[in-house]
């Protein structure tokens, strides 16, 4: 489901004044993002799991709380996530790494020299982004892997939204340095 601006601030009102059918448009919404970020942050898939169904928990109580002043409801929503999965790390001492995208893929369909291949690009992938700061890993990831705009990111890191463009545009130089991705070439 996509929904623009103006759709989710009217489903976050009705929302707060416990219009169920609402908070589930924003649950089919923001769901499928909130457990992409938690999953490149957390180790085992079953831990991601659990983590994206306790922040919606968390979003749910503290619906009634939030308000906008100019923040995007899916900022407020990723800074719950953030600090979610800083205390989970922080409790369980784990660490982000690909092992739930090599488990995205399925073996079984491939011919073998593809399931290594794309096993090899996976652990490129990991090794480049073990380069990056933590920041930088962290705007990649809001960004890209929960599809955040660099506005929501900077809401979710408590940064600015220049801040956040200028920690993408650095990661994305170093993860090309680091993967040989030359575009003069192309």
């Amino acid at each position: 489901m996509s929904l623009d601006d103006a759709a989710i601030e009217r489903l976050v009102q009705e929302a707060k004044t416990g219009d169920a059918e609402a908070f589930g448009h924003l649950f089919d919404h923001y769901h499928e993002p909130v457990h992409r970020f938690v999953a490149s942050r957390v180790r085992r898939p079953a831990d991601a799991e659990d983590l994206t169904q306790t922040i919606f928990v968390k979003v749910l109580e503290g619906l009634p709380r939030y308000e906008a002043r100019g923040i995007p409801f899916g900022g407020w929503l990723f800074r719950l996530a953030r600090n979610a999965v800083i205390d989970h790390v922080r409790t369980h001492r784990d660490h982000a790494d690909l092992e739930v995208a090599e488990q995205r893929f399925s073996d079984d369909d491939d011919e073998p020299e593809d399931a290594v291949l794309r096993r090899l690009d996976i652990e490129r992938v990991g090794a480049a982004l073990a380069v990056l700061t933590d920041e930088q890993r962290e705007a990649i990831e809001l960004r890209f892997f929960a599809g955040l705009s660099a506005r929501e990111a900077a809401e979710a890191m408590g940064k600015q939204e220049g801040t956040i463009r200028g920690l993408q545009f650095r990661a994305i130089a170093a993860l090309r340095r680091e993967l040989g991705i030359d575009l003069t070439d192309e």
